[in-house]
C-alpha cells in the first residue's frame, strides 16, 4: 500500500473584506504602494506573473472593474482572457458551474469573478483549483473597490486611523457600502451611514458603524462617500421620487464643507446623488479612485499567489519596481 500523500496547501482566494485581518489590509495596500511606483515609468510593464494566468469572468456589466483586473494582469505581465456572460454559452443556458469547470481546463492561476447572485464567488472556489477574487457578488461584497478606497483616503489624508468617513445613499443595495464598513473598521477609521429609512438596511450598525437618517450627519465626516442609486436593483419605489432624492439627500457644494473629500465609486448619476459641481471640485477623489484601483488590484493579484511574509513581499515588490 503506497503511502498518503500530504494534503495540498488551501488555496489563497479575496473573496470578503470579513475574512481579512488589519494585517493582510495593511500587506495589500503596503504592496499597491510599491506597485504604484511603476506606473508612471515610460515601460509600465514588470515581470512579477510573468507565466500565470488570469481570467476575469463577468456576469454584470462593468467598466472600471474589468478595465482596471485586465490591465493590472497585463501590467504584471500575466496573459489575460476575459469572459462576459453576454455573447457567451451563458445566453445558451450553461450554468455557472459548467461555465467555470470549462474555464479551469485551462489551469488558469487566478479567475476574478463579478455575479448578481450573493455567495457565488465562494462556489466557484468549491469548482476550480485557481485563486478566486471576488469583483462583486450582488449586493453583498466587492472587497477590492473596499481596499482601493482605503487606499486612497491614505493617500489623501496621510493616514487612517481615527479618520471619519460618512456614507451617503442607497446602502441597501450596496456591496461597496458593506466591504467599506468592515474595511474602515479593519483599519481604525470611524464610519456612519446615512441613508432615507427606505434604503438603510436593518442590522447594518452590526458590521461596525454608526447609522443616521439625517445628511447632516455628513458635517463632521472627513470623507464623504457617495452612493450611487441603483435603479437596476430596485424591484419597487423606494423613494418617493429621484427629484424629492435630490433634494434631501443629494451632494451639494452647500452640504461639503471645507476640507472634506468627496469619494464615488462609480459610475456617477450627475444630478442625482452627486452634484456636478461636486463631482468635478478640488474636493473630489473620484479620479484618485480610479488611478488607486489600478495599483490595488495589482496588488491583490500579487497578494493571492504569493504566501510570503508582509516583509518579505513588501521588500520583493519594491525590488521589483526600483
Amino acid at each position: 500500500m503506497g503511502e498518503l500523500l500530504p494534503p495540498s496547501p488551501p488555496r489563497r482566494h479575496l473573496l470578503s473584506v470579513g475574512d481579512l485581518e488589519r494585517e493582510d489590509v495593511e500587506r495589500i495596500l503596503a504592496t499597491a504602494r510599491s506597485l504604484a511606483g511603476s506606473l508612471g515609468r515610460e515601460l509600465k510593464k514588470l515581470p512579477t506573473l510573468r507565466g500565470r494566468t488570469v481570467v476575469n469572468v463577468f456576469y454584470e456589466s462593468s467598466t472600471r472593474t474589468l478595465s482596471s483586473f485586465e490591465l493590472a494582469a497585463k501590467r504584471l505581465s500575466a496573459d489575460t482572457m476575459s469572459i462576459r456572460a453576454s455573447g457567451s454559452s451563458v445566453d445558451k443556458g450553461e450554468s455557472l458551474k459548467d461555465t467555470i469547470l470549462t474555464l479551469s481546463a485551462y489551469d488558469p492561476d487566478v479567475i476574478v469573478i463579478r455575479h448578481p447572485s450573493i455567495g457565488a464567488p465562494r462556489l466557484v472556489a468549491r469548482w476550480t483549483d485557481a485563486h478566486v477574487v471576488n469583483a462583486g457578488d450582488g449586493k453583498n461584497q466587492h472587497p477590492t473597490q473596499a481596499l482601493l478606497d482605503v487606499y486612497a483616503m491614505q493617500e489623501a489624508f496621510g493616514r487612517l486611523e481615527g479618520l471619519h468617513v460618512a456614507i451617503v445613499g442607497d446602502v441597501l443595495h450596496s456591496r461597496v457600502a458593506r466591504s467599506l464598513v468592515q474595511a474602515l473598521g479593519l483599519v481604525g477609521a470611524r464610519a456612519t451611514v446615512v441613508a432615507p429609512p427606505t434604503l438603510l438596511p436593518p442590522g447594518i450598525d452590526a458590521l461596525g458603524c454608526e447609522t443616521s437618517t439625517d445628511i447632516s450627519a455628513i458635517s463632521a465626516a472627513d470623507v464623504v462617500y457617495v452612493l450611487r442609486m441603483q435603479r437596476e436593483r430596485m424591484e419597487e419605489a423606494y423613494v418617493p421620487s429621484l427629484r424629492e432624492y435630490t433634494a434631501l439627500y443629494g451632494i451639494t457644494p452647500e452640504r461639503v464643507r471645507p476640507g472634506q473629500a468627496v469619494m464615488h465609486p462609480g459610475p456617477m448619476n450627475r444630478g442625482v446623488e452627486i452634484d456636478p459641481r461636486v463631482a468635478d471640485s478640488d474636493a473630489a477623489l473620484v479620479i484618485d479612485q480610479v488611478r488607486a484601483g489600478l495599483a490595488v488590484r495589482m496588488a491583490v493579484l500579487y497578494d493571492v499567489l504569493t504566501v510570503a511574509p508582509v516583509a518579505p513581499v513588501a521588500r520583493g515588490v519594491a525590488e521589483a519596481v526600483a
